[in-house]
C-alpha cells in the first residue's frame, strides 16, 4: 500500500512542527516555561559492573509521555516509551535484558558506533600518505569501531536537568592506536528529552592527531513497540534521491546512484514491505535493505539540520521524524536478527526493527577525493559535531 502523501505534502508539515520545537532554541525553552509544561526528571541507580567499571542506568521522564532508559555502557538507550493515538505508552526501541547480556551481544542494540560507525574495507584507511590498520570484526572488513568500539566500554556520565528537559551527558576518551585508529579522541554524547516529544542526541568529537572520526546513534525501531513483530507494515519516507551502491561484501563502491526505478525509493512515502521482496538474500546477506542514502538536505530547519526520514506506525498512529546535520543515513530492516532474547521476554526476529542511523557515507575515510563523498578526517583544532533530533507524534487513521 503506497499513500497519497508526496514529500511536497509532508514536508512543510514536519518542517512548521521542527521550526516551533528545535532542541536547544531559546525559543522552545522560552514556550515551555510561557506554558509551564511539566519540568519532568531525571534518575539514577546502579545497573552492574562492566571491566572493573560501574555501570549505572538513568532515566529521563519529560513531563509529556516520554520516558527513555539509558546507560553508560555504549551510552545505550536501552528503552523508550513513547504514547500511541490513545496515549497509551509503549517501549519503541529494541534491547537486552541486563548490562550483562549486552556485554554477551550487544547487536548495536541503542548504542553509539565508533570512532567510525558502519565498514571500512580491508580494515585499512591513510590520512597524509600513512596507512593505518584496523580491527577487522565483520569478515575482511571494519565495522562499526571494531573488536571493542564505543559501543562496549564504560563512558563516564552525568545527568541534569536543563531548560529544555532532562539530559544525561557522557564523555570517553579513545586513546591513541585503540582498534588501531591514530590520535587520542576526546568524544561527548548528549541525550535529552524535550518538552516537545523530542529524543535530541548532540554528539561532539576533538582529537590531538589527524583521525577518522563517524560517530552514528544505532537504535533500533518498532513504533508499534519492541515486541510487535515485523516493522514491513510500517510506512517511510527517505527525502533522498541517490544512495551509494555496495559490493557483495557491503563496501560502497564509489558510485552515487539514483534510487528512481528501483526497491530503495522512498522519496514518497510507501509500506517497507511494498518492494521488500525485490531485495533478495545473497551469499553474505539474509536480503533486507541496509543501504546508505544521500540526503538531499532539504528542508532545514534550526540548527542546520535538515529532515531525514518520516517513520510512521499505521496501527498505533506514532510518527517519528528524524532531523540531522549529516549527509547520509543507513536503512537497515534488522536482517541479522536471528531469535535473540530482548527485554521481558521478547524475542527478535529478522525483520523485528529497523535502524535509520544518520551518518556520513561508509567508507568515505577511503573515497576522499570523489565527487560528493563527505570528508571524515578529523585534525588537531577541529571538532567534530553530529547533531540529530527524534520528534514523537501520534495521531489518527
Amino acid at each position: 500500500m503506497q499513500l497519497p502523501t508526496s514529500l511536497s505534502l509532508v514536508l512543510p508539515l514536519a518542517l512548521a512542527a521542527f521550526t516551533l520545537a528545535a532542541s536547544g532554541s531559546p525559543q522552545a525553552a522560552a514556550a515551555a516555561r510561557d506554558e509551564k509544561l511539566p519540568a519532568g526528571s531525571i534518575a539514577k541507580k546502579d545497573w552492574g559492573e562492566v571491566d572493573g567499571k560501574p555501570v549505572y542506568l538513568w532515566t529521563l521522564r519529560n513531563g509529556k509521555g516520554l520516558e527513555a532508559e539509558i546507560t553508560n555502557y555504549g551510552t545505550i538507550v536501552v528503552s523508550l516509551k513513547v504514547p500511541d493515538r490513545q496515549s497509551v505508552a509503549a517501549d519503541v526501541v529494541l534491547g537486552r535484558p541486563t548490562v550483562k547480556d549486552y556485554v554477551e551481544r550487544t547487536q548495536y542494540f541503542g548504542c553509539t558506533a565508533g570512532r567510525c560507525a558502519n565498514r571500512i574495507a580491508g580494515g585499512k584507511f591513510k590520512i597524509d600518505g600513512q596507512e593505518f590498520t584496523l580491527a577487522t570484526n565483520n569478515g575482511a572488513n571494519h565495522l562499526h569501531g571494531g573488536v571493542k568500539g564505543f559501543d562496549k566500554v564504560v563512558w563516564s556520565g552525568e545527568g541534569a536537568m536543563t531548560d529544555n528537559g532532562p539530559q544525561v551527558t557522557f564523555t570517553y576518551r579513545s586513546v591513541d592506536g585503540e582498534e588501531g585508529y591514530p590520535g587520542n579522541v576526546d568524544v561527548k554524547v548528549v541525550y535529552t528529552l524535550t518538552q516537545m516529544n523530542e529524543l535530541v542526541v548532540n554528539m561532539s568529537a576533538t582529537t590531538d592527531k589527524a583521525t577518522c572520526v563517524n560517530l552514528a546513534h544505532h537504535s533500533y525501531w518498532n513504533l508499534a513497540g519492541h515486541d510487535a513483530g515485523s516493522v514491513l507494515g510500517h510506512m517511510l519516507q527517505i527525502p533522498a534521491k541517490r544512495y551509494t551502491p555496495v559490493d557483495a561484501s557491503l563496501i560502497t563502491t564509489g558510485e552515487i546512484a539514483e534510487v528512481a526505478n528501483t526497491p530503495l525509493d522512498f522519496t514518497m512515502m510507501k509500506e517497507i514491505g511494498k518492494d521488500f521482496a525485490k531485495m533478495p538474500a545473497t551469499k553474505d546477506d539474509p536480503g533486507g535493505y541496509d543501504h546508505n542514502y544521500v540526503l538531499d538536505q532539504a528542508p532545514k530547519g534550526m540548527g542546520g539540520m535538515w529532515l531525514s526520514a518520516i517513520l510512521h506506525d499505521p496501527k498505533s498512529g506514532r510518527t517519528m521524524e528524524v532531523w540531522s546535520n549529516q549527509p547520509g543515513i543507513q536503512f537497515y530492516t534488522g536482517n541479522f536478527l536471528d531469535g535473540i532474547p530482548g527485554k521481558n521476554g521478547a524475542v527478535y526476529q529478522k525483520n523485528g526493527a529497523l535502524c535509520l542511523e544518520t551518518q556520513a557515507f561508509p567508507d568515505s575515510i577511503n573515497k576522499q577525493g570523489k565527487p560528493g563523498w563527505p570528508n571524515v578526517v578529523l585534525k588537531p583544532g577541529e571538532t567534530y559535531r553530529h547533531n540529530m533530533v527524534h520528534r514523537f507524534t501520534a495521531a489518527g487513521k
